[in-house]
């Protein structure tokens, strides 16, 4: 791994990105866990053309968890993998209503006891709603952008997480994850990624050039 200097490198990406939030639309935890199971293999953008009728239909957790499978997997169609993510949100829904009385726990070991929920999605809700900083959320922008920046030379998610939480203070948990994904989506492409316009370009042992 390369040594990269963590100050310099949130500071120019807070510059870059002042506005960095999570781009899935939510107003309650309920929908935010829903969303990011949905968000799996799928874009935000297509998760949110979905979540506004799903979230009408289905106002809570009851709703889902004694929703008619079929129907829940109809209206969940098209963010892919729906027969899995409608499983997932069902028996975590049933769980929730059983065992937390109808609301999303807020820590992390209540939340990895739901079905379909692993550290990505736990991160996510801890950090989005409950302002808990108990991890740091990998995605696949995360992970590419640690490897690139020579943050980690680790591909499973789980190790990502710890390298990246050993360098990272923890006062930044939370937003370095919205930092590297608007920057991976906006500029450090999977393919092609955009080096010349890149304002960490100089820091990057990737950088081309």
């Amino acid at each position: 791994m390369t040594e990269i200097d963590i100050h310099e490198l949130l500071q120019r990406l807070r510059q870059a990105y002042p506005d960095a939030h999570c781009e899935l639309n939510y107003e309650t935890p309920l929908q935010l866990l829903v969303a990011t199971i949905l968000s799996a293999q799928c874009t935000d953008e297509r998760v949110n053309r979905v979540t506004p009728q799903l979230f009408t239909t289905y106002t809570g957790a009851t709703d889902f968890a004694g929703a008619n499978r079929d129907e829940l997997e109809e209206a969940i169609h098209s963010t892919g993998f729906y027969r899995q993510k409608a499983r997932f949100i069902q028996e975590a829904c049933q769980v929730i209503v059983h065992n937390y009385g109808g609301e999303v726990p807020d820590n992390m070991n209540d939340l990895l006891k739901l079905t379909g929920v692993a550290r990505k999605t736990a991160n996510v809700v801890l950090g989005e709603v409950y302002g808990i900083a108990d991890g740091i959320t990998v995605d696949t922008h995360v992970k590419r952008l640690a490897n690139r920046l020579g943050l980690t030379d680790a591909h499973n998610p789980a190790k990502v997480e710890r390298d990246l939480m050993a360098v990272i203070p923890r006062k930044s948990w939370i937003e370095i994850s919205h930092l590297l994904i608007f920057h991976g989506r906006r500029v450090c492409f999977a393919r092609n990624p955009h080096c010349a316009g890149c304002p960490l370009s100089d820091l990057c042992p990737a950088a081309a050039g």
